[in-house]
């Protein structure tokens, strides 16, 4: 008898479409935001976010420093809102991420940045909310709502929408090529079947789980999403940092979700995995050209900046199965809410 679909999965398959809605509609106003950026070019960006919204912000980290050469830093909330410290943000560029646009510290960590001379932009999925209201710019992301607890589609358009400003940014004509084909390869990769890997982790109580420079945000959002939705104590790392210490834990077929896309890092990842197995370690690795019975299939001929946006969107519907084969609730995790409230 077939199960009825949680809504977390429902939603994750929604992130192709929202996707494709988020490029064609924010187009726009991203050109606008572009020149503007290439007019007065911002001496450094702030980033500010919580849970999967400053995962994405990591991504944000990866993307404006590589191909817009920026400084980009994360900003911590408590600054603002427990501190009350002040920062001279004149002419910067301050980037909120945020699904609800309603956590108190993220409002008014946004108001203080433009008090402090920052242009301020939202990413935001509720365009009513007071985070959406008092930025500069805010960008939708066009998710629509999330009935699901763990958020899936918003965090996927997050990345697209970062990966828009990008391009239109840095005038990447190659970038812009493959923003305009990620719909499809998300649809694609919606159907990428991992469930070979649900008995070890069923039964795992920890695992590591790694990727670097522009996968490191999937790493952490992996991390995350095995934590909250299936109680299993998981820790994201960089891969490089797995070598300095963490290395000593895994024996015994400790498991380590290596997430490995195609570019400058990959040399050193497949190190890492060399030495997970040498260590005893079970690495199940989400990237091209593994033939262990541990890989984890992907979509080829995805620009590797694109890459870790297919594998996260291949990654939720397996943290949903085995959320539930661990005999959970996938859309509505004990203990958490859809609006942070932290002050």
């Amino acid at each position: 008898m077939s199960r009825k679909m949680t809504a977390m999965e429902k939603e994750a398959r929604e992130a192709p479409a929202a996707v494709a809605q988020l490029i064609t509609k924010n187009a726009d106003a991203c050109r606008e935001l572009a020149q503007r950026l290439r007019k007065s070019p911002p001496p450094f960006v702030v980033t500010c976010a919580r849970g999967s919204s400053d995962h994405a912000a990591t991504y944000a980290k990866y993307l404006f420093e590589t191909r817009c050469g920026v400084a980009t830093a994360s900003f911590a909330p408590s600054i603002s809102s427990v501190y009350k410290a002040s920062l001279n943000m004149t002419g910067a560029l301050f980037v909120a991420i945020s699904q609800s646009g309603k956590s108190p510290d993220l409002v008014v960590s946004a108001e203080q940045a433009k008090s402090a001379g920052a242009y301020v932009v939202a990413l935001c999925n509720v365009t009513d909310s007071p985070l959406a209201d008092l930025a500069d710019l805010c960008l939708p992301l066009h998710a629509g709502p999330e009935v699901s607890v763990a958020a899936t589609k918003s965090f996927i358009t997050a990345l697209a929408s970062l990966l828009q400003i990008t391009a239109l940014w840095s005038d990447d004509d190659g970038l812009t090529e493959a923003l305009h084909r990620l719909p499809g390869q998300l649809e694609q990769a919606a159907k990428v079947d991992w469930q070979h890997a649900l008995p070890t982790f069923t039964k795992a109580d920890d695992l590591f789980v790694a990727g670097r420079g522009y996968g490191y945000c999937v790493a952490q959002e992996a991390a995350l999403k095995f934590k909250e939705t299936s109680k299993l104590h998981a820790e994201p790392f960089s891969t490089a940092e797995i070598l300095h210490g963490p290395l000593e834990l895994l024996r015994d077929g400790f498991p380590v979700l290596v997430f490995a896309q195609d570019d400058q890092t990959r040399a050193s990842t497949d190190v890492l995995i060399d030495a997970i197995k040498n260590k005893g370690g079970n690495a199940f690795i989400a990237g091209t050209g593994i033939t262990d019975e541990r890989y984890l299939p992907v979509i080829a001929d995805v620009n590797p900046i694109c890459a870790p946006i297919t594998m996260i969107q291949s990654f939720y519907p397996f943290a949903n199965s085995l959320s539930l084969a661990r005999g959970m609730n996938p859309d509505a995790p004990e203990h958490l809410l859809k609006v942070t409230e932290t002050r």
